[in-house]
């Protein structure tokens, strides 16, 4: 049998020792002391053999790796990873994200919300956010619940910057607040707002200088210009009443509150009925309905605009024979003041954009009518600072109905001051 290099260098130091022993046995004539050099001697060699040896002398048992384990821990890197990602994304977007509990007390936000609402890492979290804005308007809105979004108000600590805010459920009866910086889009708004606003001011005295020499021509003067003067009076007429269109919604986008005071319902009432009857001129049945005992609390001018849209938009767009009825009644809110008509109806797709400017169910229909296209932005901007709300519903083939509808703050006992709210 061949040992190895460690096992031969022990057994010949084994062997030197027994010899050694021996010798020293022999020449000090004790026993004792040889067998004692020969034990020093085979501990010195087993010294030297662990010494030099390359394998622990015990070994850690070998663990079987379980594979769920493997996969668990790969699963575990894996989401801890992703939720790195998210974190960093969500640190990197340009609105502001504010995580809070269920007191609004601040969790984490990112480095956006350092800027548009001036938090401050570690000082205020944990803090409520309220708190940490302090007087704002957005403050307000955090205490008074976040139920709706918050449109065009000022950033905190940057009077010249404007925000949109809207808080989300998220997560374990946990919020999440996100804000966006608006201030571009506002100014392109104000800038459009301008631009309207002068345009139309400065096309009224041509208007009215162009209006006013095509009717001192008599189109008996001149027989075979007569179909293009009568033209000319309608377009004009037309474009004085789009110019008239612009400037009253101009006026009302840049009002924030109206000067309230006793809008007499009755007779407001007549005033559009009669203003019905001239439009129509006998071509339809034009019915009034007035149940609500109550007078409105607001603009008398901007409420005879609007409601005037809604029946001229009922005389226009129904046809020679159809009926419109006119009607103010209780609602569940407050109350209610309609237009019916039994006109041609609007499909259900184009609901949702009838207040924007210049939107056209049918083009050629309202160039044939004498519409301006402004007529339901006017309403609703109205009702905006009334606080009321505008509901429309119609059926193609069946007519519409135009509803404006008032909350029991804006009522008035009629002839009399008190509020029926009160």
């Amino acid at each position: 049998m061949r040992l190895e290099p460690t096992s031969r260098r022990a057994v010949l130091l084994a062997a030197a020792g027994v010899i050694a022993g021996v010798l020293a046995g022999w020449a000090m004539g004790n026993a004792l002391v040889g067998v004692s050099v020969v034990a020093l001697s085979q501990f010195v060699a087993l010294l030297s053999s662990i010494r030099h040896q390359t394998d622990p002398i015990m070994a850690a048992p070998r663990q079987t790796t379980d594979p769920r384990h493997d996969r668990l821990m790969t699963r575990s890197r894996r989401i801890a990873s992703q939720l790195r990602d998210l974190r960093s994304a969500a640190g990197s977007l340009p609105d502001a994200v504010v995580l809070m509990d269920q007191t609004q007390h601040v969790r984490w936000f990112n480095h956006a919300a350092e800027d548009l609402l001036g938090l401050r890492r570690p000082t205020d979290r944990g803090r409520v956010l309220s708190e940490c804005l302090q007087t704002t308007d957005l403050a307000k809105w955090l205490i008074d619940g976040g139920r709706e979004p918050l449109n065009d108000v000022a950033a905190p600590g940057h009077a010249n910057r404007h925000i949109s805010a809207t808080l989300l459920p998220f997560g374990s009866r946990q919020r999440l607040l996100l804000v966006r910086d608006i201030s571009h889009m506002t100014r392109l708004e104000q800038i459009r707002r301008d631009f309207v606003a002068n345009v139309s001011h400065e096309l009224r005295t041509p208007l009215t200088v162009i209006h006013g020499y095509l009717e001192l021509l008599d189109p008996e003067d001149v027989p075979e210009l007569a179909p293009v003067l009568g033209e000319m009076r309608v377009q004009s007429r037309r474009m004085g009443q789009i110019v008239e269109d612009l400037l009253t919604l101009s006026r009302l986008e840049t009002q924030d509150r109206i000067a309230d005071e006793r809008v007499n319902i009755e007779p407001l009432l007549a005033t559009l009925r009669r203003e019905a009857e001239a439009l129509s001129q006998g071509r339809h049945r034009i019915t009034l309905t007035h149940t609500a005992m109550s007078d409105l609390l607001g603009s008398s001018k901007d409420l005879h605009s609007a409601f005037s849209n809604l029946v001229s938009n009922a005389v226009r767009y129904t046809p020679t024979g159809g009926r419109i009825d006119i009607r103010f009644e209780p609602h569940a809110a407050g109350v209610i003041f309609s237009v019916a008509d039994s006109g041609y109806g609007i499909p259900a797709t184009h609901l949702a954009r009838l207040t924007e400017r210049f939107y056209r169910v049918s083009s050629s229909r309202s160039r044939d009518s004498g519409g301006t296209g402004l007529g339901l932005s006017i309403v609703k901007h109205v009702l905006n600072l009334h606080h009321a709300r505008l509901q429309i519903e119609s059926e193609p083939g069946k007519g519409s109905t135009f509803s404006a509808i008032f909350g029991a703050e804006r009522l008035l006992a009629p002839g009399g001051e008190e509020s029926l709210a009160s």
